[in-house]
């Protein structure tokens, strides 16, 4: 790394002509490689969900649909069974079959009047592919381009579980990319007010621009071996262009204090590099400890996000680090050219406004810090208010926006084929079909679970089960339901209690041990697989971040405090978003998007673990700041102020920069990226606003010199390796 480094400073016009290279071929590579990622991965793969799911299409040819072909007549007053209609739908239903080996087709044309709406103006066929997520998705992806659109007499459209996931990938594609393309020159703008100098602002322009590509690279060239979420790279982009341009953003502003004060370009890239090089290092080390706890969840979503914000975190570390020294020594003091005088008032102006807020805060917190600290902590806890009341569920055709061809076929398939669209349980019983005996425990089951609160109604091969009362079966249902010894229920379910009525419906004693799917079994077994890992991510993030900022200020209260704060913070801005997409406020301020009584069930882990670093970040500097102060002073509340004044334009700055970046990704359409982008957004204007200029000073002066006591055994330990800000 050394040589590495003593390169950029000795030949920075090679170091820079790699990395063009690198940008150029992770740019064609990134392009070639980008529909290869997915937007599944939801489910941990060893779930009994998933295990009963697989059984039911490999021995009954049966389970929920990947896709749904909507078909309807061009002709409007033609029914669909009129003879040119159901030549084309016998057509449709045999390109469904030929385009990957599949587990079951049904279709009103093979025989199936339930796949015909009421009206007899639309029907549509309903096709499972074999394989895993990637390869139905691939079966989904050959098929739909062949069918979609006008066909004959018909018009065809796509809804189902594979086609929300296509339309979602290829939305997030879109909405990446428009992203980019909006907040790239926002943050150019923000940056030339900052320092006045055009050069000066692009350089954390192009390493972020760096980072992103050669990260993007990456995953794709992954995804061509193993699955890869699609929003591993939206989120990626985000955070890593946020945190490129703020490590930038402190490299460049010392690097432009050291040649202020007189020194020669290599004793100022030298100081720099020592100094706030040393603070994006170990920055870039709290946010990928942060993101690590994410791979102890046992989903490929979350492990995915994690690898590629780990991953572009420490590309943008390492991009700060090796090239933009190299710029930073080739171009040297020609970064105060091309200075912009209309900006200079305005930054004057922004900086004094600034300036005195910061210093107004750090007064008033000085003489009255347990008023403050109250007050915050209450504000805090009303905004965390919400957030009990927080109900779970997975992303559906609704994360989509209105307008798109999917989510407009959705809408039309729940409104007219709403039995498709109802909550289910597909109940496997290895075994209870064999014998008479086994037959009538199986049926006694059935009946019972019929009677379950909440159940509509039971489908076996023996007919149809309500309240106890059985109507006769379709004529394939012994074929669908039995497969040598083996049987399987399907449990309609009512109401919007799903997860009530499956802990109901495991309770009743069943004649063999069942394996229970469906969505809402793979809610359930999710919401176990990531409450069982939490606390282990939970005790990673705390122990972690408590190693690090003990390194920087050699307390033991400090960190403590920190932690705590943090997890309160992070707690108001889960309980925000909550009132925001659960309960569906706000949306004038947000965005459009359709509430859905739920909020996304990997979103507030994920947005803890990236938050979560980001606030570790600017305790950093905050406390290496205070460290510093106290040392130089020795006294405990001169020296909040003074770290207070000290830190509150660059932090002000960073913060601004990195909200703008995840603010593009807030103004997206798709649910799950719009909660990451608010918040995100949320939890930096709390942690910089609140946090960092109010409750953490607050605390500080209440702990007096408390705030630097540690054992005497880390007391020397610090002393030896410690780290500080200078």
């Amino acid at each position: 790394m050394k040589q590495i480094i003593g390169l950029s400073r000795s030949r920075p016009r090679v170091v820079l002509a790699v990395a063009a290279l690198c940008v150029l071929l992770s740019t064609v590579v990134g392009a070639l490689t980008s529909d290869r990622l997915t937007a599944g991965g939801m489910y941990p793969e060893s779930a009994e969900s998933v295990r009963a799911e697989r059984i039911l299409g490999e021995r009954f040819g049966a389970g929920s649909p990947d896709v749904l072909l909507l078909v309807k007549p061009r002709d409007t007053r033609q029914p669909v069974d009129a003879p040119a209609v159901a030549a084309a739908g016998k057509s449709l239903t045999g390109a469904a079959r030929r385009a990957a080996p599949v587990h079951y087709v049904s279709s009103f044309w093979d025989g199936d009047p339930a796949m015909r709406a009421r009206d007899g103006r639309s029907a549509v066929i309903a096709v499972k592919y074999r394989g895993d997520e990637k390869e139905v998705g691939e079966a989904v992806e050959r098929l739909l381009p062949s069918v979609l659109g006008e066909q004959g007499p018909v018009t065809v459209s796509a809804a189902g579980s594979s086609a929300v996931l296509d339309a979602l990938q290829e939305q997030s594609h879109r909405d990446l990319l428009r992203a980019e393309l909006l907040t790239a020159p926002l943050v150019l703008l923000l940056l030339i007010l900052v320092f006045r100098s055009l050069l000066a602002a692009l350089l954390p322009v192009l390493v972020g621009v760096l980072s992103v590509t050669t990260t993007s690279a990456l995953l794709g060239t992954l995804a061509m071996v193993t699955p890869v979420s699609v929003f591993a790279l939206n989120i990626a982009s985000a955070l890593g262009f946020g945190l490129a341009v703020d490590y930038s953003l402190f490299m460049v502003t010392r690097f432009r204090s050291e040649l202020d004060s007189g020194a020669a370009t290599a004793a100022a890239l030298r100081t720099t590099l020592a100094t706030a090089g040393r603070t994006v290092a170990y920055s870039a080390v709290a946010v990928s400890l942060s993101l690590a706890a994410l791979l102890v969840f046992p989903t490929m979503f979350l492990r995915t996000v994690a690898f590629g914000g780990i991953l572009v975190t420490l590309l943008s570390a390492l991009a700060t680090w090796v090239v933009l020294p190299a710029a930073l020594a080739l171009l040297g003091r020609r970064l105060r050219t091309g200075t912009a005088p209309r900006s200079s008032d305005v930054k004057r102006s922004v900086d004094r406004a600034t300036s005195w807020v910061w210093s107004a805060s750090a007064r008033l917190v000085r003489r009255a810090p347990a008023l403050v600290a109250a007050a915050v902590t209450v504000l805090l806890l009303t905004l965390a208010a919400p957030f009990p009341a927080v109900s779970f569920a997975f992303p559906d055709d609704r994360a989509l926006p209105a307008g798109t061809a999917v989510r407009a076929a959705s809408d039309s398939a729940r409104r007219d084929f709403p039995q498709l669209f109802a909550p289910r349980i597909a109940v496997v019983l290895p075994g209870a079909a064999a014998g008479r005996q086994g037959w009538a425990g199986t049926e006694n089951y059935a009946r019972s679970l019929s009677r379950v609160p909440g159940v509509r109604q039971v489908d076996t091969a023996t007919g149809t089960l309500t309240r106890g009362d059985r109507h006769p079966p379709a004529p394939t249902a012994v074929r669908s339901f039995i497969n040598g010894s083996d049987t399987w229920l399907n449990v309609t379910l009512t109401g919007d209690r799903v997860l009530d009525a499956l802990a109901a419906v495991r309770d009743v004693s069943a004649p063999v041990p069942p394996l229970m799917g469906g969505d809402a079994a793979h809610l359930q077994d999710t919401k176990t697989a990531l409450a069982d890992r939490l606390p282990a991510a939970l005790v990673w993030v705390a122990a972690s971040m408590f190693v690090l900022l003990f390194a920087f200020t050699g307390s033991v209260l400090v960190p403590l405090k920190a932690i705590l704060l943090t997890g309160l913070s992070m707690t108001a801005a889960l309980g925000a978003m909550v009132f925001i997409f659960q309960e569906g406020h706000l949306q004038g301020l947000v965005g459009s998007f359709t509430p859905v009584a739920a909020t996304d069930i990997m979103m507030p882990i994920l947005v803890i673990a990236i938050a979560f670093g980001l606030s570790m970040d600017y305790e950093v500097f905050l406390l290496s700041a205070f460290r510093e102060s106290y040392l130089a002073l020795g006294d405990n509340s001169a020296a909040i102020e003074a770290a207070v004044r000290r830190t509150a334009p660059l932090i002000t700055s960073a913060a601004v920069l990195i909200i703008v970046v995840f603010l593009g990704q807030a103004s997206s359409p798709v649910v799950p990226l719009k909660i990451v982008g608010v918040g995100m957004v949320l939890t930096i204007v709390l942690d910089v606003t609140v946090m960092r200029i109010l409750l953490a000073p607050a605390l500080m002066h209440l702990a007096g010199r408390a705030n630097w006591w540690a054992p005497a055994p880390l007391s020397r330990l610090h002393g030896r390796y410690g780290l500080a800000e200078t």
